[in-house]
């Protein structure tokens, strides 16, 4: 997969910049349309995990809409993460596992969700042995080519600091939360020191950030929505997005954000709302 709006990984893949994102999304026919809308719009990147219980149904939709719209297994970029329930002992088993819901051959990037384990308090001593434990399993399913990379979801600069002392294949990709309000400078520079590609989840900031009035300013200058504004804010540093929506109009408009540009006074605007506010799940507690 070679396009201008890709991102190469370290493994030597390229990585769209835009994928969809599938949290909360279930239901056969959900997931079904969603993807048909996306594939539409031109997405060619899913984003899943053991968590959101939708692997099976995006792997089916994906089987029957790919050669409605041309495409091969090659041209779709899918992503999928190891649940925390998994993580540690589990984690041959649930990787296993989500190889097997999807059923596309093989995941193009594998994902450790989360930095804890669930049932274990945030300050267990456990919790960076699972992590390495699981990352050894990650690593041996990447040799075999059942994943084609693989990196970690939620970490700070800690546990990235800790996984890169031990760790025989670098991770590929961190995923994490970023947004204006929350501008993860120490996470971007460390991914850029380590030759790791860094991605956004919750580019929208949940919802929050299309009331803020900068972003409102932004988007009205430019005649954009705000969640264009947001998304495009993200990709014109070169960094992924992964918006997430079950309606088919804006699956579409979140897709059209590579025909225009923010000034660099607009961009410094965005840049400057940096609070550190989590809107999400801040994982910093995790021992």
């Amino acid at each position: 997969m070679s396009c201008s709006s890709c991102v190469p990984l370290n493994t030597g893949a390229q990585m769209p910049l835009l994928g969809l994102g599938t949290y909360k999304l279930v239901g056969a026919e959900s997931v079904f349309q969603a993807v048909d809308a996306a594939l539409a719009a031109g997405y060619r990147s899913f984003d899943s995990a053991a968590v959101y219980r939708n692997e099976a149904d995006l792997g089916r939709a994906l089987k029957e809409l790919m050669p409605q719209y041309g495409l091969s297994r090659e041209d779709v970029f899918i992503t999928s993460k190891l649940g925390p329930k998994d993580q540690g002992a589990g984690a041959m088993g649930g990787a296993l596992r989500s190889l097997s819901e999807l059923d596309l051959g093989w995941i193009d990037l594998y994902l450790i969700h989360w930095p804890g384990t669930q049932g274990l308090d945030v300050s267990d001593q456990k919790n960076p042995d699972n992590r390495a434990s699981s990352w050894s399993v990650l690593e041996e399913l990447h040799v075999q080519g059942k994943l084609k990379a693989i990196g970690v979801s939620n970490y700070t600069a800690a546990h990235m600091k800790e996984l890169m002392k031990t760790c025989k294949v670098p991770p590929a990709l961190l995923q994490v939360e970023f947004h204006p309000r929350l501008g993860q400078s120490e996470l971007r520079a460390l991914c850029s020191e380590y030759g790791v590609c860094f991605q956004a989840y919750s580019s929208l900031g949940r919802g929050e950030l299309f009331t803020d009035p900068v972003v409102l300013d932004v988007a009205k200058a430019c005649d954009r929505t705000p969640a264009q504004v947001l998304l495009r804010w993200a990709v014109q540093q070169n960094i992924g997005v992964l918006p997430k929506s079950c309606s088919a109009e804006r699956i579409k408009s979140n897709a059209a954000i590579f025909d225009f540009s923010l000034c660099d006074q607009d961009m410094a605007k965005l840049t400057s709302l940096d609070c550190g506010q989590h809107l999400c799940w801040d994982p910093s507690a995790v021992a």
